[in-house]
């Protein structure tokens, strides 16, 4: 997956396809029901797992996003950073959770991946890489 953003770390806005060792993180809810938008590709295609809303599943991650506000979110997002930190060994490709059906805007979600900007494995949304000044 090389490319002209791969020295700033930015997750491509389409994701069809990984490459070994790449992990597919998208929002979820916490009943793993997986029907629709980033979670519906990872159940159809990067081996989330129907009725696990949370962690590592195939080659994705799941961080719930709908079960209430943004101060719900955040321990998901630190749990999520610490796997990231004890993984090095995969590539976290962060897809704009919680800015789609969960109705959260990239302005709310990206200031809780303020600690994974300079985590090497972990690759974030453009918007979110500009919100937090990178």
């Amino acid at each position: 997956m090389k490319n002209e953003l791969s020295d700033q770390r930015i997750t491509p806005d389409r994701i069809t396809t990984l490459n070994p060792g790449e992990i597919f993180v998208f929002g979820s809810n916490l009943a793993g029901c997986h029907a629709g938008g980033a979670a519906r590709l990872a159940l159809e295609h990067f081996g989330a797992i129907w009725g696990q809303g949370v962690g590592l599943q195939g080659e994705s991650y799941a961080i719930p996003t709908m079960q209430g506000g943004i101060e719900t979110i955040r321990p998901y997002v630190d749990q999520f950073i610490a796997f990231a930190r004890l993984h090095p060994q995969y590539r976290f490709l962060v897809t704009e959770i919680g800015c789609g059906i969960a109705g959260f805007c990239p302005e709310q979600i990206a200031l809780l991946f303020a600690e994974a900007r300079d985590i090497p494995n972990i690759w974030l949304p453009a918007r979110f890489r500009q919100i937090l000044g990178q």
